[in-house]
């Protein structure tokens, strides 16, 4: 590999990024005038099913699944290969250009909430679900979420993009990644040897952030890296991972927002419950 001596000063005068490279770049803002479609639920949901995607979509779910009607829901697609992130409109709401971002339209004046982590907080308070209130619990569940919100950045902006998306192979940088990836997959099989749960007995907004990313990574289904970082060795996250794949609330919401993967599995927007039986990719395809 040859030496590489960084300028004095950086320009972008290349594409940079792998796979993402048409999406990738170094200034903030809206690419064009795109308004944001309203459909005629309280909260509105922008999105992709993405692990951050899938944390949002499975509170949204699992809320309505304990009978909260006012957590109805409207969620559109986001294509983010096509720069949907940066039209007009979705910028107003997530200056980041990131998904999820949700409009909570619930109240006299629309609340914009972008960060799944603020998202499944927001939610969490004005339903009183899934998040503890007692002290010690909640600061427990709160330390996990945003263990996740500072960890997974490692997992896929590192290990994911070094491993899977970048155009060479750098060892330094796999190895580098791997090493955290694993460390990190040790913490949760410790914390989760000692509770069912990562905030301890009982399902939070800890295990909808942390699942969707973590538990995929355990069985193998992102950056084909399952043999490679050894992730059967870790025996109580995969406990944990399948406890919470089985709960009909998780199914439903990694449907949502899902553009990849089998026709059935696919979801691309969700405004009726009934969605889920009637409009999946493959009774769309197979009606047209």
């Amino acid at each position: 590999m040859t030496d590489y001596t960084p300028p004095a000063i950086w320009t972008w005068n290349k594409e940079n990024g792998g796979r993402f490279a048409s999406i990738n770049r170094p200034i903030a803002g809206p690419t064009h005038d795109k308004d944001l479609p309203v459909g005629k639920h309280p909260f509105q949901l922008y999105s992709l099913a993405t692990p951050n995607g899938v944390k949002v979509t499975v509170m949204f779910e699992e809320l309505l699944a304990l009978g909260h009607t006012g957590a109805e829901y409207d969620a559109w697609l986001i294509s983010i290969g096509k720069g949907d992130q940066f039209g007009s409109g979705f910028v107003g709401v997530n200056p980041n250009s990131k998904i999820p971002a949700l409009m909570d339209r619930s109240g006299k004046t629309p609340i914009r909430i972008f960060e799944s982590g603020a998202i499944l907080v927001h939610l969490a308070e004005k339903f009183g679900a899934f998040l503890p209130t007692e002290a010690a619990a909640r600061a427990e569940c709160l330390s996990w979420l945003f263990w996740q919100m500072g960890s997974a950045p490692y997992l896929g902006g590192g290990f994911g993009h070094f491993y899977a998306y970048a155009p060479t192979k750098i060892e330094y940088a796999i190895d580098r990644f791997a090493m955290e990836v694993k460390r990190q997959l040790d913490v949760l099989d410790r914390r989760l040897g000692e509770a069912e749960y990562l905030g301890g007995a009982e399902y939070t907004i800890a295990d909808m952030a942390v699942w969707p990313w973590y538990g995929a990574l355990a069985k193998g289904l992102v950056y084909g890296a399952g043999e490679f970082l050894q992730v059967q060795d870790y025996k109580n996250v995969q406990r944990w991972t399948d406890a919470i794949a089985l709960r009909p609330a998780v199914q439903r919401g990694r449907m949502v927002n899902r553009a990849t993967g089998e026709l059935s599995s696919q979801l691309h927007e969700r405004h009726d419950a009934s969605d889920f039986d009637t409009k999946t990719q493959d009774k769309l395809e197979a009606a047209s």
